[in-house]
């Protein structure tokens, strides 16, 4: 049985939403991207294991958060991507120093709901454009401080809809990114903070979002920092200084900006950031012998 006869056969046993052969560009912040095979939206915990106990045999499965991380291939994603709603971005605390948030909560809504309960260690969430899913899978951080700080645990489903709880000591974290299994579907995380009066904790945070305004584009079509920092350089510098900026391929342009800001000015297709990317990754390693990583993940089929 296909993909889709197979989910047809549940799908008037689930509450949620199922969409077939779904339009993705509004999916992620490039605005870019073919359809998906299928988009499911979970209206619980209970209804997406029964989703997968049901789609056996289908690994080509994708949880997409706020998009803001993520080139969608022009000819879409030959699989199942899976959009969480309200009822997966839950905010509660624990303790007065543990905070729990499920994974489709807005980092910057984790940021404020912990300067509300007066926990500091979460400034920095203020200024990441995702959810704490995504943040999780990619150790999110900036200015120093980053997830692996701040976590205690991670609950998670894997692709036979079964739960299960990963604790921080047992994550290898590393520079944007972590050795968590790729299948596992983060569910909600706990995070420990220290207490501290709001003032300090709204003075870290008015801090860093200057920062950021002054550093990176706003109001743009991108997907933040194209490639990863290698050690001890920066990825903007090094394009620059290989003569990169203000390169384009068609309506895909470097930002005038911060130079690892890739940007869709209006018409670009997925495979023009894509030859871009490549280009600028080619002109640096001549230059350098430096091999850029790719920060943002890139999913889907080219055309």
């Amino acid at each position: 049985m296909n993909l889709i006869s197979q989910i047809k056969k549940i799908e008037n046993k689930i509450s949620g939403k199922i969409l077939f052969n779904e339009s993705l560009l509004k999916y992620s912040w490039f605005n870019l991207g073919g359809p998906a095979k299928v988009v499911f939206r979970p209206q619980n915990l209970n209804e997406l294991s029964f989703f997968l106990k049901n789609a056996k045999g289908f690994d080509k499965i994708k949880v997409l958060g706020l998009g803001s991380n993520t080139l969608i291939r022009d000819g879409g994603f030959n699989g199942i991507i899976i959009k969480f709603g309200k009822s997966f971005s839950h905010l509660s605390l624990f303790d007065e120093n543990t905070l729990i948030a499920g994974s489709s909560a807005l980092d910057k809504n984790v940021s404020n709901f912990a300067f509300e309960h007066s926990l500091s260690g979460f400034e920095f969430l203020s200024c990441i454009p995702g959810t704490i899913g995504g943040a999780i899978r990619m150790n999110s951080g900036c200015y120093g401080e980053d997830i692996s700080k701040i976590l205690i645990s991670v609950q998670a489903m894997d692709l036979n809809g079964k739960m299960k709880v990963i604790y921080s000591r047992d994550i290898k974290f590393s520079y944007r990114g972590c050795n968590l299994d790729s299948n596992l579907i983060f569910i909600s995380a706990t995070f420990r903070g220290n207490k501290d009066n709001k003032t300090n904790i709204q003075k870290k945070i008015n801090n860093l979002v200057e920062q950021k305004k002054k550093d990176q584009p706003s109001k743009i079509k991108t997907c933040g920092s194209t490639f990863k920092n290698p050690e001890n350089n920066k990825a903007w510098k090094l394009i620059k200084d290989s003569g990169c900026a203000g390169m384009q391929v068609g309506d895909a342009h470097i930002s005038k900006k911060h130079c690892n800001f890739f940007i869709n000015r209006g018409n670009a297709k997925s495979e023009d950031l894509e030859n871009l990317i490549h280009q600028v990754k080619s002109k640096v390693l001549s230059k350098t012998g430096i091999n850029l990583e790719l920060e943002l993940q890139i999913i889907g089929e080219k055309l």
